[in-house]
């Protein structure tokens, strides 16, 4: 991809990354100037809510995907809800830059995600591989009148990747900006808990080389405890972990989520959000309470986490947790037992002085800057692509 004549000449730049997840709840929005490489500056952030019609609008296009053949078909609600998410993100832009008296012409980029309505990688060529990002990235340039770079997991699944996960370039990059105590710490496990869980590895760095980079999808977030959750109360979440907090785990079902194919599979590997099936669906009405469901789904949510060590080169001695699940305590607590047994240290991002909730977002800033500098975006050993490969979409609003 050439770089924009505009940007030719500048050696840092300024993005607002923009992401919508798989916990389906919102758009995160982050400003961060980077060079793309070593020099990262983190700027605010901002979270906004989708609305419970949008939502819904969401969880159908997850069922009208399951029918697409190529990446470009729009059935079902699919073609209303893009255009709908498209303003929805334009609209958000306006609110960023208003709320933090930012001024459109020092935004160089925005890093543009999408909604994820199907990720299915595993094709038995690449060209069977889908994942698509609901949201028009064209009309997000023309509507904010920023150059967008948009569509970063396409190029990796062309070359033989998972297109999936993303973000551990920067999770390396934040690395350096940790404080000296928490460096020490090395190996270095991020984690992000959304609607699936992934981790980053960063390995022990020498003098002569970098630390090992090594990531993949862990298992389900948060996406198994929320079905739960509506499918057996009028609540959407299990906010401050009340109800998981009033259960116990039943160990049955905990064995039957684990002894899925999918924590057998080897590198690379990674996951789309209805990969697992909601307990709800699992067992019968009344088999157990809405507080032992929810406590159960915690501790699978954190033993699949921990059960990836077996795929890593060594057990972290630092695991950073980011995303929505870190604010459970269940799913918190689990993890620091798990991992105690390997001697590993559990903490949030904000105690490592990042920002948990707006990471993701960055992690796109930080990536539509390394696509317009046409540098790699992923790594045979993050998403199995067979070399490095940059990627990504830049259009302007007067290209």
């Amino acid at each position: 991809m050439q770089l924009l004549d505009t940007l030719k000449d500048k050696k840092i730049l300024t993005a607002i990354g923009m992401m919508s997840g798989t916990s389906m709840d919102g758009i995160d929005i982050a400003l961060l100037k980077s060079d793309g490489e070593s020099f990262v500056e983190r700027g605010p952030s901002l979270e906004i809510p989708y609305s419970d019609h949008t939502k819904a609008n969401i969880e159908q296009a997850l069922i009208d995907a399951k029918e697409i053949t190529y990446r470009e078909q729009r059935i079902g609600i699919m073609e209303v809800l893009e255009k709908e998410l498209t303003d929805l993100h334009a609209n958000a832009i306006e609110q960023f830059l208003t709320k933090f008296n930012l001024n459109r012409a020092d935004v160089d980029l925005i890093g543009f995600h999408g909604q994820t309505v199907l990720h299915r990688p595993n094709g038995k060529r690449p060209d069977d591989a889908l994942t698509v990002q609901l949201g028009n990235g064209e009309t997000l340039a023309k509507q904010t009148g920023i150059n967008v770079v948009y569509d970063m997991r396409a190029n990796d699944m062309k070359h033989g990747g998972q297109g999936a996960p993303l973000v551990p370039i920067y999770h390396k990059a934040l690395v350096r900006s940790l404080p000296d105590e928490l460096k020490a710490k090395a190996p270095i496990a991020f984690v992000n808990i959304g609607g699936i869980s992934n981790i980053t590895f960063i390995g022990r760095a020498s003098d002569n080389e970098e630390g090992e980079l090594v990531a993949f999808d862990t298992g389900p977030g948060n996406a198994l405890i929320d079905q739960w959750v509506q499918a057996n109360s009028n609540q959407l979440i299990d906010k401050d972990g009340e109800l998981a907090g009033k259960g116990r785990v039943i160990t049955m079902i905990t064995k039957q989520y684990l002894a899925e194919s999918y924590f057998q599979q080897t590198l690379p590997k990674s996951l789309d959000r209805l990969d697992f099936q909601p307990l709800q669906d699992k067992v019968e009405k009344d088999f157990i309470s809405l507080e032992d469901g929810a406590r159960t789904l915690c501790y699978v949510t954190a033993a699949a986490i921990v059960k990836s060590v077996d795929l890593l080169p060594e057990p972290p001695k630092l695991w950073i947790i980011c995303g929505g699940g870190r604010k459970h305590p269940s799913i918190m607590e689990d993890l620091k037992t798990l991992t105690s047994y390997q001697r590993g240290e559990v903490i949030s991002a904000e105690q490592a002085v990042l920002d948990g909730d707006s990471m993701e977002a960055e992690a796109w800033a930080y990536l539509a800057i390394r696509s317009a500098k046409n540098l790699p975006l992923t790594f045979p050993m993050t998403t199995g692509c067979e070399k490095a490969v940059s990627g990504g979409v830049m259009v302007g609003p007067k290209l």
